[in-house]
C-alpha cells in the first residue's frame, strides 16, 4: 500500500510535452511475417514459459534484449565489479551492438517520429498515437505525470538494462489531454502506405508511418508543447530513465539521456481503454479469506453457470460479474469456487488513509489493499506475497497452482486515472492495464545520435 498521497502533490507549474525526433532502430526485414516472430509484449507481460516459446521463435528475437539469459551468450558476460552493471545487463548490450554489426538492426539516416495505429479485432475505433522521443521533465512540472507506485528492485533492472545497452528498447506509453491540431496531424501522417505493420498473436494489427517532414514534425511537436499527459503504462520504465540521467556519469555527454521514448496517445476517443488487474495470494485457502472478510463485509456464493466448479466454468462466472453495469465490491475465487464480497463496513473503510485525495480513496483497487489485503488477510504487498495476472484466467490458474486466493476486480476509468494522477497521488502498483499494447520491438531508440 503505498504512503499517503497527501504530501506529493505535483506544482502548479504547468508544462507542455517536448516532443523531438529520434534517428530509429530498427528490423532490417520489413516483411510482416518476420516482425511477428522477432517482436514481443512488454517485458512486464512475458511470462516464464512465455519468454521461452518467443526465444525459440526466432534467434534475434527481442525478449533476448529485453529479458536476456546469460545461458544464450555467445561468449560468457563478465560479472560485474563493485558499481558495474550485472552480467545479464552486459549480456543484452552485447547482444545488441552484434544484433547491429550483423545488420539485423538497421539505423535511420535522419530523425523521425512514427505514427502507431493499434487496431484489436472486432473492434470499429483503433488507437492511434505518435512514437517519439518525449523530454524528461524537471522538478515540479506537471507534463508527466505517474498514478502508479513503482518498486525500487524492478525500477534498478531498468536503469541497468537502460546503463547498460544506452537504447531504449521499448516505449512507454502516455496518455495526454486531447487536442484537435494534433488529431488533424495525425490523419494527415497517415495518409501514404505504412512502413511497418504486423498482426499480433492476438489478433491486433499494428501499422506505423515514419515520419520525417520538417514542417509536419515542427507543427506536431508545438501542437505536444500544449498538453500534458499522465502514465498510462511504464511507470518502472519512465522512473529508470530519470535515474539514468540523474546517475550515469556518461550522460553529461550523451544528448538523448533526458528523454525517454513514449508512445503517445490521446485521451478519449482514439485513445486507450483501461482493463482490470488482479491480485493473486498464495498459500491462502479461500475458507480462510473468506472467514476473514466476513467480519467486515458481506460474503455472496456466485453459482458456477454451469454443472460444473473448475477453472473454466469460473472464468465465465466472473466475465459475466465485471460486465454488470451495477456490479459493487470484489470477487475472489480458488479457482474452483467463487465469492462475492460487498458491503464494506466503515471500520474497514476507515482503513484507507483519510487525508488522501477523495478520488484516491473512492477506488476499488485502494479498499482491496488498505482493507483486505493488509487489513483483514494481513499480507504486505511484496512481490512474493502478492502475485499480479493480467487476465482473470491467468489468475485463476495461479490460484490453483499456487494453492491461494485470486482477488478479481474491475478496472478504475481513464477519468479516475488522470484525476488521481493530477492530484498528486499514486495508485498501488499494477493497479491499471491499458489496452491495446504497442509492440516491442518494432522501433528502438539510442540514446545518442
Amino acid at each position: 500500500m503505498p504512503s499517503s498521497p497527501a504530501d506529493r502533490r505535483p506544482s502548479d507549474h504547468a508544462a507542455g510535452l517536448e516532443v523531438r525526433p529520434f534517428r530509429a532502430l530498427t528490423y532490417s526485414s520489413p516483411d510482416p511475417a518476420h516482425l511477428a516472430r522477432v517482436t514481443s509484449p512488454a517485458y512486464d507481460l512475458v511470462t516464464a514459459d512465455g519468454r521461452d516459446r518467443l526465444a525459440s521463435s526466432d534467434p534475434h528475437n527481442i525478449v533476448r534484449l529485453i529479458l536476456p539469459q546469460l545461458d544464450e551468450a555467445t561468449a560468457p558476460a563478465p560479472a560485474p565489479g563493485a558499481g558495474g552493471p550485472p552480467a545479464w545487463a552486459v549480456h543484452a548490450a552485447r547482444t545488441l551492438r552484434a544484433w547491429e554489426d550483423d545488420g539485423v538492426l538497421v539505423r535511420d539516416d535522419v530523425p523521425a517520429l512514427w505514427v502507431y495505429e493499434l487496431q484489436p479485432p472486432g473492434e470499429e475505433a483503433a488507437t492511434v498515437g505518435w512514437l517519439a522521443a518525449v523530454g524528461i521533465p524537471g522538478p515540479g512540472s506537471s507534463a508527466v505525470l505517474p498514478h502508479e507506485d513503482t518498486f525500487p528492485v524492478a525500477v534498478e533492472g531498468r536503469r541497468a538494462l537502460l546503463a547498460a545497452t544506452r537504447t531504449d528498447l521499448e516505449p512507454i506509453v502516455l496518455a495526454h489531454d486531447a487536442d484537435e491540431e494534433v488529431t488533424e496531424l495525425t490523419a494527415r501522417a497517415m495518409l501514404g502506405a505504412p512502413t511497418l505493420e504486423l498482426r499480433d498473436d492476438d489478433g491486433v494489427r499494428h501499422r506505423l508511418w515514419r515520419v520525417s517532414d520538417p514542417g509536419l514534425i515542427a507543427e506536431l511537436s508545438a501542437a505536444m508543447g500544449r498538453v500534458g499527459a499522465v502514465i498510462a503504462d511504464g511507470h518502472h520504465r519512465f522512473a529508470a530513465a530519470r535515474a539514468h540521467q540523474r546517475t550515469e556519469p556518461g550522460c553529461s555527454g550523451c544528448s538523448g539521456c533526458d528523454a525517454v521514448l513514449a508512445l503517445l496517445t490521446p485521451m478519449g476517443p482514439g485513445g486507450l481503454r483501461v482493463a482490470g488487474i488482479h491480485r493473486v495470494l498464495p498459500d491462502l485457502a479461500l475458507d480462510d479469506a473468506v472467514a476473514a472478510a466476513g467480519a467486515d463485509l458481506r460474503v455472496t456464493d456466485v453459482p458456477p453457470p454451469g454443472p460444473s466448479a473448475d477453472p473454466t466454468v469460473v472464468a465465465a462466472a466472473v466475465a459475466g460479474w465485471l460486465a454488470r453495469p451495477d456490479g459493487a465490491g470484489f470477487l475472489v475465487s480458488d479457482g474452483r469456487r467463487l465469492v462475492q464480497l460487498d458491503r464494506p463496513s466503515p471500520s474497514l473503510v476507515s482503513r484507507v488513509p483519510s487525508e488522501a485525495p477523495d478520488v484516491w480513496r473512492r477506488l476499488d483497487v485502494v479498499l482491496a489493499h488498505a482493507g483486505l489485503i493488509e487489513g483483514l488477510w494481513g499480507r504486505s504487498d511484496r512481490p512474493e506475497d502478492v502475485l499480479i495476472a493480467h487476465t482473470v484466467e491467468e489468475a485463476l490458474r495461479a490460484a490453483v497452482d499456487r494453492s491461494g486466493v485470486a482477488l478479481l476486480l474491475r478496472p478504475p476509468s481513464p477519468a479516475d486515472v488522470a484525476a488521481v494522477a493530477r492530484a498528486g497521488a499514486r495508485m498501488p502498483r499494477k493497479s491499471t492495464l491499458f489496452v491495446p499494447k504497442p509492440r516491442t520491438g518494432l522501433v528502438l531508440r539510442p540514446l545518442s545520435d
